[in-house]
């Protein structure tokens, strides 16, 4: 029961980004036993850790949802006064290409999130041998 504590908390500080030094010492556990933890645990430690970089990217661009806000705002705009236009003025087209322009900003500010399932939970019907990726 206490190893296992003690393993949940190195995933958690692992997925942290500590070092197996501070962790080493944190824990009272040897080097060796948490490299071998973390091959034991490794599809858990890659998850944490890309939970915990999205959690520090979203701090450091905090601005990143306001960001997106406003550009659909913009857009709102744009689309809105597109259907006020007749198509026989002149910037109609420039509307239209600046439409397609914030579509793409949007779809750059969101990026892309990725998830991987460790293989041994997969249902025998869907395991391949490749580490299962999931981009939604």
């Amino acid at each position: 029961m206490i190893e296992q504590e003690t393993q949940a908390k190195f995933i958690v500080l692992r997925g942290q980004g500590k070092t197996f030094a501070a962790i080493a010492e944190e824990l009272s556990v040897s080097r060796g036993t948490l490299v071998n933890w973390s091959r034991k645990f490794r599809f858990e430690l890659q998850n944490l850790r890309a939970i915990h970089m999205e959690e520090l990217r979203n701090k450091a661009l905090s601005t990143t949802e306001d960001r997106v806000n406003a550009l659909a705002g913009e857009l709102q705009r744009v689309e809105e006064e597109i259907k006020k236009r007749d198509y026989s003025d002149v910037p109609t087209p420039r509307l239209l290409a600046m439409a397609e322009s914030l579509r793409r900003q949007i779809m750059r500010e969101t990026g892309t999130i990725q998830f991987t399932s460790p293989t041994r939970e997969m249902p025998n019907d869907e395991y391949c041998e490749a580490v299962q990726d999931w981009n939604p």
